[in-house]
């Protein structure tokens, strides 16, 4: 058509017709006259190939610096960022313009694409049936889980087959320790029922002593003999590169944000107590797992068969009962039985637990607790344990070290610091002291701590008259038990009888 240019797409058109039809044919089908026809055909070049290219429309802003200063700077430091090259510019020359930091990002982005130096590859794997199991920790703090409205600062296990797609989470209020690592990795196992024949994880210090290049001379001796158990070679990826791990990295990512999603469907991040949100971390899990039904059933044959038992996820050491009816165990202070002072009691540590035995004989199991900071011990104390002679020095309250954690419940700390406020500190320690003993002795510990509540929110003190009044058992309500004996008669007849037999 008169006045338009022709197109890219004319031309291409006026081709593909000029094979079956004549010029002037071809060239009206693709709108324009047959001296333009002959014109292309004896310059087959598109119209867009035939234009110059266009020029700076403005001065460059970076004409006479990026050669002579900006890439001198890149070949030095390849990494520099170009935000910390546009503020030395800045530096060195304040009263030069040069254009917005945009234009040299993408002028180093364009030289680095054709000068820079090569980068990592990433290999993108295939992932044999059977042969490959993989263990990571992430971080859960970001979820915002609380237990009983208490924020709960925890880690979670993953253990990950990434060829069927099996995963397993077990949560960890501890570190990335070798025993989280092992009571992780042996409840994967046995939930997948099998062992793959290679163990991956990063450089756990759980796993790796991170001293030497190769794995089987880095292995810490626990870590060899786990894996040694299930019939697993341990490996890891190399230090700092965590794509190498990407199969359970990434899944990390995934499995966050469907337990976001559970807790958002739930309508609340409060658990009662951790075997509650242990069992909701297990139901998110499953049914992941459900969806990938199909994929682990067909790899779960090919695992290698479980061992007829479990091996040691715990860690054991020695203490020594002191005189203050406890022991010191990493920082943190336990209290028990005071029969048990000067005793040596050989403790088994898991993550949420320890279990004492004297001997071969398992005493109790009480929970594991953490330092409170740094620098501060923290303590775990049951008040049964010492309330005996406790109440025989009741003023050892008041400078207690671990008072905070002697009271069972909030309401006998609440207690104790009115009565310090209205009564002084021997009323206050003597009268909180018999509370205890009380809630010890008369098995009221959650009813006692009621009516203190009560006495609180009515500004006045305890009676503790009227409270033992209340909770002594009560004479009249105890049931009369009478015992008849048989006849020694009545065994004969049976023996006689043939009834014993």
């Amino acid at each position: 058509m008169a006045g338009q240019h022709v197109t890219d797409q004319q031309v291409r058109l006026f081709m593909t017709n000029r094979l079956k039809n004549t010029v002037s044919v071809a060239a009206a089908k693709s709108g324009f006259s047959p001296a333009t026809g002959y014109r292309i055909l004896q310059d087959s070049q598109l119209p867009s190939q035939k234009k110059e290219p266009r020029g700076r429309r403005r001065p460059d802003p970076l004409a006479g610096v990026f050669k002579e200063i900006v890439v001198p700077m890149l070949e030095a430091a390849p990494n520099l960022r170009a935000i910390a090259i546009y503020g030395e510019l800045r530096r060195r020359y304040p009263d030069q313009s040069f254009g917005s930091r945009r234009t040299l990002e993408r002028r180093i982005r364009q030289w680095r694409a054709l000068n820079g130096q090569d980068r990592d590859v990433i290999f993108r794997q295939v992932h044999e049936p059977g042969r490959l199991g993989m263990s990571d920790f992430t971080d859960m703090g970001d979820l915002g889980v609380s237990i009983a409205g208490e924020p709960l600062d925890h880690l979670l296990y993953h253990f990950r087959l990434p060829c069927g797609g099996f995963e397993h989470g077990h949560v960890i209020l501890g570190g990335e320790s070798f025993v989280a690592l092992a009571e992780g990795v042996q409840n994967a196992l046995w939930s997948a029922g099998g062992a793959p024949r290679f163990h991956r994880t990063d450089s756990l210090s759980a796993a790796f002593r991170n001293l030497d290049a190769e794995a089987q001379k880095d292995l810490t001796r626990r870590y060899d003999a786990l894996c040694a158990h299930y019939g697993m070679e341990p490996t890891r990826n190399n230090r700092g590169v965590s794509h190498e791990n990407g199969s359970i990295e990434s899944a990390h990512g995934h499995l966050k944000a469907e337990v976001t999603d559970a807790l958002l469907l739930r309508g609340t991040t409060d658990f009662a107590d951790l075997a509650a949100y242990r069992r909701f971390i297990d139901e998110v899990i499953t049914a992941h797992n459900r969806r990938h039904g199909p994929a682990i059933d067909a790899e779960r044959p090919l695992l290698q068969p479980l061992p007829d038992t479990r091996t040691t996820d715990y860690e054991e050491v020695q203490v020594t009962v002191t005189s203050s009816s406890g022991f010191l165990l990493r920082r943190v202070f336990y209290t028990v039985p005071s029969r048990l002072i000067g005793h040596r009691l050989r403790v088994r540590l898991y993550d949420d637990r320890l279990d004492l035995f004297l001997g071969g004989t398992k005493l109790m199991q009480i929970p594991r607790g953490r330092p409170r900071a740094k620098n501060k011990h923290g303590h775990v104390v049951d008040y049964r344990h010492v309330i005996h002679s406790l109440r025989r020095k009741p003023m050892a309250l008041l400078g207690l070290v671990y008072r905070d954690s002697l009271f069972p419940r909030d309401a006998y700390r609440r207690m104790f610091d009115y009565l310090l406020e209205t009564r002084g500190e021997r009323e206050a320690c003597r009268t909180t002291v018999e509370l205890l003993a009380m809630a010890h002795e008369r098995a009221c510990e959650a009813e006692l701590a009621q009516v203190l509540i009560d006495n609180l929110t009515a500004n006045q003190p305890p009676c503790l008259t009227a409270l033992r009044a209340r909770f002594a058992p009560d004479p009249a309500s105890l049931p009369e038990v009478v015992v008849r004996l048989a006849p020694l008669a009545a065994y004969d007849e049976l023996i006689r009888t043939g009834v014993a037999a």
